[in-house]
Parts: structure tokens; C-alpha cells; sequence
């Protein structure tokens, strides 16, 4: 069943004379000792990936490996250590070997092949995890140079509570969503999450004789300042636009409003940067002291709230119905993705963990139409194949089982 759509829509979902997305597409994915795969390899084409399996047959570990093709900590956010592999053959009582672990991938778009991979060794006694990520075989400065390449955007069962639960899922998603149109968004986020914390740290050392090394306190505030109203400025500008396009809604899925609230929001709309990078200077210098009791920071993008409001009714997200806010996550994601298709030919790569068993018919139909128009790649998974019958002859369907994952019949 095909749903309705808007005029608008049509222009972005307009059939495409080419085969091939201009948005990146896994062509080959390869993993090593990742989670429950010693090793896995899968040729694959352009049209949505589908993997039907039992609960705990390994599709999410799939979709979880594809995620750290982007920077961050993958979508169960779990640490580097915690996603490999683990020696089940060791002696009883000792303690499992964490394995080094890779992903990689050969993407495939209109202008050519990439390959682009990402892995784990484990650190010696006393060091740090460390990740690793190359691009063709050149190594990068940081995770953050994966998403030049990539967006990677999905939606879990954990985050069927992103509207109810804390603000910090919500500055999480939508960071994500950032990163597609800018990049070094991630650069920035985690150079001011590592001042704020070195700049909690010096001033809890401190606390007792209050004799902080003022001039390492001002390197970090001022960090902190010129950073932190980059992120914020760069939030408020995806909100914004993704507020223009989500409003209306498309096909069964509803319209959403978007807003962004905080403290240096709240001086971006009312002067410029960066008289924004000023007052939050100032404010972290008169709160050294109140803050290094509560070990923290009380102002900055660390304390702002993606607010969500379900557009036809006109009512905040956390106090719709479970269905109702799975429907306006969707419509957020699916509004992402129409954005930068629209505005840079580069859909992000979709990865939904069991969202088809929780659509009714019409917005299952409505989601895998959207899919195929909009030329991204979609990993899809679920427990029945059944719930993808819409999707035969346009995608390419797995069987996954037992950590073994092969082309269904």
C-alpha cells in the first residue's frame, strides 16, 4: 500500500533514473570479532536491507556495528571493550579475553567507492581504550572524520522512552541529526565535554583551598565559551529547520514541533554569538565556586532540552500515547532524512531496530515507501519476515540465526 504525498514530498521523493543512491550505500560489510561474530562478511546492494531472526540471534549486533561507521558510542552506547567478542574457552574462573575487534565497509555512492572502517585494540595495563578509524586506508586524527563521509541515523526500543525520559537521550538524537549537514559538529561536542570534565576535575581538586590554577581555569572557560556556543548555535539551527519541515507531516505520520531550550539559547536569540561567548565566560568564572561543590557546570548546552510538541493536537510529546510519540519519532527521523536528501543528495543510512512490529499496517506501508523513494539504504530488522512482505523484490532479505547470517530464499 502506497500512502499519499504532498506536493512537496513528491519533489523529494520523485523517482530516481538512477539506480544508484548519490547518498552512500553498504556494499560489503565485514566484521571481526565484534559482539557474537568471530567473523562476518555480506555483499549487498543498494535497495533496504532486511534481517529476520529469532530475539537474540544477532540482528542488532549488525545494526550496532554499522552505527560505529559513525563517531560516538554506537547506538547501545556501550563501551569500546563491551562490544567484543568474548573468549568463551578460558579457564574456569579467569577472566574472558576482550578480543581486538573491526568494522568495515566499502560504501558505494555516485561518485565512486569509499572504503571506510573503524576497530578497537585493547590497551596494555594502565592504558586507555582507543578507537580507530580510517577512510581508504589513511588513518584519521579522530572518530569525528567518519562522519564527513557518513550520516548514520536509527531508532531503537530503548528509545520509545526519548520524550519521557531525561533531557540527555534528547541532546544525544539530536547531535546525531547534526552531524549529517555538519560535520565537525562531533569535533566540537567532544572538545567541550572534555573541557567541561577537566574543568569539573581541577576545580573538585581544588575545592577545599580554593587555590584553582586560575590561568588552566580560563584556557578551559574560554573553550568551554567559544565551543559550547558553537554547539548550541548549531543545535538551534537544525531545530529550526527541522521544526519548518516536520510541522505538516507526511502521509499517517504526524506533524511535530520542534523547539530547543536553555540558557545560551535563550542569548543566541537574543544577541549575537558572540556577545553569547562573552556572558558565558563571565558566568563561569563567578561560578567556579558553586561549582565545584556540585562538581559541574550550571549553565552551558550540557543543561538544554530538545522540546517536542505532537503538531495536530497541539501537546507535548511526553504526554501522548506510546504509539502516538513512536509515530513522531518516525516522522522526525523520516524528516531528517527528506532534509538532507533534499538539501545535500545524501540521505543518511537508516538503521531501524524492530520499528515494523509496532506500525500498524498503513504506517508500515507508508514508512517502507518513503524508504525506497527517498534512495536510502535502510537496515531493517524484526522477528517475523512477514512484516516486510511490502519490501519483496526491493530489498534484500537475511535470515539470521544463531550469529550466522544468510541470503533468504
Amino acid at each position: 500500500m502506497a500512502t499519499q504525498l504532498s506536493t512537496v514530498d513528491r519533489a523529494v521523493f520523485a523517482p530516481r533514473s538512477n539506480p544508484v543512491p548519490a547518498a552512500p550505500a553498504v556494499a560489503r560489510l565485514t566484521l571481526s570479532d565484534f559482539r557474537c561474530y568471530r567473523h562476518l562478511r555480506l555483499e549487498l546492494e543498494a535497495p533496504p536491507v532486511v534481517l529476520a531472526g529469532p530475539n537474540g540471534a544477532g540482528k542488532t549486533n549488525v545494526l550496532e556495528a554499522l552505527s560505529f561507521l559513525a563517531p560516538g558510542r554506537g547506538l547501545r552506547r556501550a563501551t569500546l571493550s563491551e562490544v567484543a567478542r568474548r573468549d568463551v574457552h578460558r579457564p574456569p574462573g579467569g577472566d574472558a579475553t576482550v578480543r581486538p575487534w573491526g568494522v568495515a565497509a566499502r560504501l558505494a555512492g555516485a561518485t565512486g567507492a569509499l572504503e571506510v572502517g573503524t576497530g578497537f585494540v585493547p590497551a596494555d595495563s594502565g592504558g586507555r581504550e582507543k578507537r580507530l578509524a580510517h577512510i581508504d586506508g589513511q588513518p584519521l586524527k579522530s572518530q569525528a572524520g567518519l562522519a564527513e563521509v557518513l550520516s548514520v541515523q536509527w531508532l531503537t526500543p530503548a528509545m520509545d522512552r526519548l520524550f519521557v525520559d531525561g533531557p540527555a537521550a534528547r541532546r544525544r538524537f539530536l547531535d546525531r541529526l547534526v552531524f549529517g549537514v555538519d560535520p565537525a559538529h562531533a569535533g566540537r561536542t567532544a572538545a567541550y565535554e572534555h573541557a567541561l570534565r577537566e574543568r569539573a576535575r581541577l576545580l573538585t581538586a581544588g575545592v577545599a583551598r580554593r587555590d584553582w590554577d586560575a590561568a588552566w581555569l580560563a584556557a578551559l572557560e574560554e573553550t568551554l565559551a567559544t565551543k559550547g556556543v558553537a554547539v548550541a548555535a548549531a543545535r538551534r539551527e537544525m531545530v529550526a529547520r527541522l521544526d519548518e519541515v516536520c510541522r505538516t507531516g507526511v502521509g499517517p505520520f504526524p506533524g511535530a514541533r520542534l523547539a530547543l531550550r536553555g540558557g545560551i539559547e535563550t542569548w543566541l536569540e537574543a544577541g549575537p554569538a558572540l556577545a553569547a561567548e562573552d556572558r558565558f565566560r563571565d558566568v563561569l568564572a563567578a561560578t567556579r565556586a558553586k561549582d565545584a561543590e556540585t562538581g559541574g557546570a550550571s549553565v552551558g548546552p550540557h543543561r538544554s532540552d530538545l522540546v517536542v510538541r505532537h503538531a495536530p493536537k497541539d501537546q507535548p510529546a511526553d504526554v501522548c500515547s506510546t504509539g502516538e510519540q513512536k509515530a513522531l519519532l518516525i516522522a522526525i527521523v523520516l524528516g531528517n532524512a527528506r532534509l538532507l536528501a533534499a538539501e545535500r543528495a545524501r540521505a543518511p543510512l537508516l538503521l531501524l531496530d524492530e520499528v515494523a512490529a509496532h506500525l500498524d499496517e498503513t504506517r508500515r506501508a507508508a514508512l517502507f515507501e518513503y524508504i525506497i523513494d527517498l534512495g536510502a539504504q535502510a537496515w531493517l530488522t524484526g522477528t517475523e519476515a512477514g512484516l516486510f512482505a511490502a519490501l519483496r523484490g526491493r530489498a534484500q532479505f537475511f535470515n539470521v540465526k544463531d550469529a550466522t547470517v544468510t541470503p533468504a530464499a
